[in-house]
């Protein structure tokens, strides 16, 4: 029995051969991978020797050869097959050990060339190992070091593999070359600035009970490079496992989280949207701030925090059912007291700044929208004022902070807020008056009704959005602008001596 190895990854693969030198099994190898075997003291036989012809071209040409192939793919239950081979003196090869060229990790340096990846492009071991994938049925292909002991156990069982083995690893060396070509394919089209084409690769993270409704079939998959704000690579410290609406929710927090890093801060969420959210002078401020916001849609939500998770704000947590919690870190008490609900789902997740907007992909029957995450923050200032009372500094910081807030809630949204807290929020209506109406009546309830700030995702093309606010006790208005009936909603905050200001951009939320 002949086994070929040429492998980049090299973890494991002195046991695994010297297990086949053990069974009598002779070692063919390339370049490197010789010179380590041999240098281990393991006997092997140069692919030269085999092919009769030297490596060339810097290695670029050295297993393309029909006694490589022709050993591989022979069908062994084919006697014309087999005739063949005794005419070209070719032998058979039996197991093929092939990884690729470490592509990825080259294009992922920096500074790397593009002469330093077309160099890792490999050739000749996408093709044993589609070969002997191909010809699974007599040979048996291993890409994955994780294969190796199974590989080993069942030869030294039975002689050989089971055929079931042979197939299931067939079908991992194809996904193997598919992934590595998918990555080659991507990096050349995006040098030749192409994009008719969409690649995505993920891995299974969990098969999840079920999807957004009990009869619905659901996965967790998750990309390939860790991420910042991302459940995906979150560490679940304790409590049941996520559900997809688990994950939808807290994904959204995440998002929320994402644009308040200059200050402790802390959201609460029900069904993607925030209930609740605060800015504070410590993160014990913040929550207890976020808390009252709302303290009846906050029961069964999700709770977010950009800041250490501490006791005191573990201890206020603890009688109020709460789903997720989700934190950069906690405290060793916070972790004891959390503890004794067994089935909050406590989660650990990176919270830093990313070089850009990650993707967002969103399935659609038939076909995918893609687009970068709405990251944008504009800061609130001044000079967007567009009426003829201006703001307060108490104002504006509210303002600011209401347009924050407003991206994350559901068009048509409304955020009403006061002291850098929400106490209103009116999401997902199909009109905007009914959205603030909302909003307007949730604070106006919490007992607030006056110096009321109100944030709108979308502009403002009537005034009546404006004269409702003002009955309810609003003072300054955010919105985007760019109505070709602003003049309206201009006037109105004038005749009720509302200051209103205009970003410039909005923030829809579908």
């Amino acid at each position: 029995m002949r086994a070929l190895v040429s492998v980049s990854d090299k973890t494991g693969l002195l046991p695994f051969v010297q297990g086949l030198r053990e069974l009598g099994w002779t070692i063919i190898a390339t370049g490197g991978t010789q010179k380590l075997l041999e240098q281990s003291g393991v006997q092997t036989v140069g692919i030269s020797e085999v092919t009769g012809f030297p490596e060339i071209l810097d290695g670029r040409v050295k297993t393309l050869h029909p006694k490589v192939h022709g050993g591989i793919l022979a069908r062994r239950d084919l006697p014309e097959h087999m005739e063949v081979l005794a005419q070209q003196q070719i032998e058979t090869i039996d197991l093929v050990c092939v990884n690729l060229y470490p592509f990825r990790q080259t294009i992922a340096k920096e500074g790397v060339t593009m002469a330093d990846a077309i160099e890792n492009i490999d050739i000749g071991g996408p093709s044993m190992v589609r070969s002997a994938a191909k010809n699974w049925r007599d040979v048996t292909i291993v890409c994955d070091p994780a294969d190796y002991d199974t590989v080993l156990a069942e030869l030294r069982e039975s002689g050989k593999t089971s055929d079931a083995t042979r197939l299931k690893l067939s079908a991992k060396a194809y996904t193997h070359t598919a992934e590595y070509d998918m990555c080659i394919s991507t990096y050349m089209r995006a040098q030749a600035g192409l994009n008719e084409k969409l690649f995505l690769e993920y891995d299974l993270k969990q098969p999840l009970r079920y999807g957004e409704n009990p009869h619905q079939d659901a996965k967790f998959y998750a990309s390939l490079e860790p991420a910042p704000y991302s459940l995906a690579f979150a560490r679940q410290i304790q409590g049941k496992e996520l559900s997809y609406n688990n994950i939808q929710d807290a994904n959204a927090a995440l998002n929320v989280l994402r644009d308040f890093d200059g200050a402790p801060f802390c959201v609460a969420l029900k069904h993607m949207n925030p209930c609740g959210a605060a800015v504070g002078q410590t993160i014990e401020q913040a929550w207890q701030a976020a808390y009252e916001a709302d303290k009846v849609s906050i029961y069964g939500g999700i709770v977010g925090v950009n800041r250490e998770l501490t006791a005191e704000v573990a201890l206020g947590m603890k009688p109020i059912f709460l789903e997720i919690v989700i934190a950069p870190s906690y405290t060793p008490e916070a972790l004891e007291i959390l503890s004794a609900k067994k089935n909050l789902r406590v989660l650990e997740v990176p919270m830093h700044p990313e070089a850009q907007a990650p993707m967002q992909y969103v399935g659609v029957n038939g076909g995918m929208l893609a687009q970068r995450l709405d990251v944008a923050v504009e800061a609130v200032k001044p000079e967007m004022c567009v009426t003829k009372v201006k703001p307060t500094e108490a104002q504006l910081a509210d303002l600011d902070f209401g347009w924050r807030i407003v991206k994350h809630v559901k068009s048509n949204a409304i955020a009403v807020v006061r002291d850098n807290h929400t106490i209103g929020v009116g999401a997902g209506q199909t009109n905007r008056v009914g959205s603030a109406e909302i909003a307007l009546k949730e604070a106006q309830a919490a007992g607030f009704t006056e110096g009321l700030v109100l944030a709108s995702d979308g502009f403002l093309p009537f005034g009546d959005t404006v004269e409702l606010a003002a009955r309810y006790g609003v003072t300054a208005i955010v919105q985007p602008g760019g109505s070709i009936r602003d003049e309206e909603s201009i006037a109105k905050a004038d005749e009720l001596g509302i200051t209103m200001l205009f970003t410039g951009i909005r923030h829809f939320k579908h």
